[in-house]
């Protein structure tokens, strides 16, 4: 078995264990306990494999039927040594979690179906919020309501609860690989499972993957030539609509993954749900990204509350080299009077109260460096709804910051089943034409249920094209000049300029005529054969 299909198994053991505990509790509920213990789980893992390193010979061997953590005997045996190994272990990984808290002692509770495992729980999650780290993670788990009736109806029902599934999760994934890799493939891979069963729901924080990785490898590529390959580092990221963190994560692995490697300085992220921004954060540390960095930030885009992003002086601003996002679709809105003059929108308008599409966009370009690329997913109506939308677009189309337009089919998201869009924006564009992608056609994508998905080649075949900006792709893509748009009043329907309409097959008169002149000679024969068999019958003929 691959370490791929060993991932995958992981995954699917892991959602089948919660398909079966969940009950009547429903996904979004029971997503947050389930992904909290498989995240204590990775943490404990990654500590305890650090301290072993760390204390060598020193590390205590247990018999089997020692049910304590090694750890805990050192703790022990050792009190007056705790204070400085921690400040060693913090150095090293970036965190620490006393012995009681581990993974392997709090699935020893569940084993023994321990009373005080709830409490311990409890105490646990509060260390990790408070103490673990050295920059603090407050309310990493204060969605994960422990008392809650959901678990049962008093705290005895709520601690056996708790023990069987802490207890199934341990046996769950005893003979797999927890490597960063794994359990963070595993991790998506509820992600995304979860985002299923909870329907519409699902839009605020998850990307489906293969559109997450379509924009990280867009953004991965060389701004001003994309046919250089990609970029061997990226100084800063921003997703300001980060949900889970998924595409984030994306990024980082197309460029720290690319052949002869890469690096990107510095993640961050900004999420207004408080249980998506919890996942982001507990998402960014599973996957192996320390906590110094990224930067997960609880705010709400539009009114821009996040400090770093607020600064008025030109000098200070902080640019992305690379930007993602996929903000909340036609999100109503209400700026204030002085939200004109912010500098963001200033030069452009406002995008009107029904649909802050524009607003989103906006917000992100204001960010971005001269040497970036920002990908952005939108609903379609962002290509050709006049009023404001329109001075808004043909702003940016004028100043050649609209680089691609790709279209994409319909039902590839579980919130909605619009079809939708991806703008690429530079401000370092070179070509002044636009090239348009229409990935919509049947053969682009496939159906699975009552949902679509783009498969491997699809994605290749969108980068690849973006990559290599072809003149015309027939049916499929097209670099068109600004003197065509204009023509076209800055209206970007992707149809105006790539049909996926297969042509009418051209019809030859001659060969039809010929094959009906050919027909009429075949049924006079058959008629003069027939009316003979009648006549020697005594019957009149046809």
């Amino acid at each position: 078995m691959t370490a791929k299909q060993k991932q995958d198994e992981l995954g699917k053991t892991l959602w089948k264990i919660a398909d079966s505990l969940r009950g009547a509790m429903n996904a979004d509920d029971f997503r947050d306990y389930m992904l909290s213990f498989l995240f204590l789980r990775y943490l404990s893992d990654n500590y305890e494999t650090s301290v072993k390193k760390e204390l060598g010979s020193d590390y205590p061997k247990l018999d089997e039927e020692d049910s304590r953590t090694p750890l805990s005997v050192w703790y022990q045996d050792n009190p007056e040594f705790i204070v400085d190994f921690e400040k060693q272990m913090r150095r090293k990984v970036h965190y620490v979690i006393e012995p009681a808290y581990l993974w392997n002692s709090i699935a020893e509770l569940a084993r023994t179906q321990n009373s005080e495992l709830l409490l311990t729980l409890q105490k646990g999650f509060k260390y990790i919020e408070n103490e673990s780290f050295d920059n603090s993670f407050k309310g990493l788990f204060s969605e994960i309501n422990l008392d809650s009736e959901k678990l049962g109806k008093n705290y005895e029902a709520r601690n056996k609860k708790l023990c069987t599934i802490i207890q199934k999760i341990a046996e769950g994934i005893e003979g797999f690989d927890t490597d960063t890799d794994s359990l963070g493939n595993a991790y998506e891979y509820l992600i995304g499972q979860f985002a299923a069963g909870s329907g519409k729901k699902a839009g605020e924080f998850y990307t489906p993957q293969e559109l997450s990785t379509v924009l990280s490898e867009i953004v991965s590529l060389d701004s001003q030539n994309p046919k250089a390959g990609k970029k061997k580092k990226i100084n800063k990221v921003l997703d300001f609509a980060c949900g889970s963190g998924s595409l984030l994560l994306n990024v980082k692995n197309k460029i720290e993954k690319q052949e002869g490697g890469g690096t990107i300085s510095r993640i961050y992220g900004q999420e207004k749900n408080i249980t998506t921004y919890n996942l982001a954060r507990m998402n960014m540390l599973l996957h192996g990204v320390k906590d110094s960095e990224f930067e997960i930030f609880h705010g709400d885009t539009l009114k821009n509350d996040w400090d770093i992003l607020n600064e008025m002086n030109p000098a200070k601003k902080v640019e992305f080299d690379a930007i993602v996002a996929n903000p909340p679709f036609s999100l109503r809105w209400n700026p204030s009077e002085t939200t004109a003059e912010d500098f963001r929108f200033k030069n452009y308008g406002l995008a009107p109260k029904s649909a802050a599409d524009f607003a989103f966009l906006l917000h992100g370009f204001h960010f971005l460096s001269d040497e970036g690329t920002m990908a952005i997913i939108l609903p379609h109506g962002v290509l050709f709804r006049g009023g404001a939308e329109q001075r808004i677009r043909t702003k940016l189309l004028k100043d050649g910051n609209i680089d691609t337009v790709i279209g994409l089919p319909s039902n590839l998201f579980f919130s909605t089943g619009i079809p939708v869009c991806i703008l690429v924006l530079k401000k370092c564009k070179k070509e002044d034409d636009v090239l348009f992608i229409n990935a919509s056609g049947d053969e682009n994508f496939a159906k699975e249920k009552r949902q679509n998905f783009l498969r491997k080649k699809d994605i290749k075949r969108i980068v690849d094209t973006y990559q290599n900006r072809p003149e015309i792709e027939e049916r499929y893509a097209r670099s068109v000049s600004m003197e065509e748009i204009v023509k076209n009043d800055f209206n970007l329907n992707i149809s105006r300029y790539v049909s996926t309409a297969k042509p009418e097959p051209i019809i030859n008169l001659k060969e039809v005529n010929s094959k009906l002149v050919d027909v009429e000679k075949r049924i006079k024969v058959s008629r003069e054969e027939h009316n003979s068999y009648l006549k020697e019958l005594g019957l009149d003929g046809i």
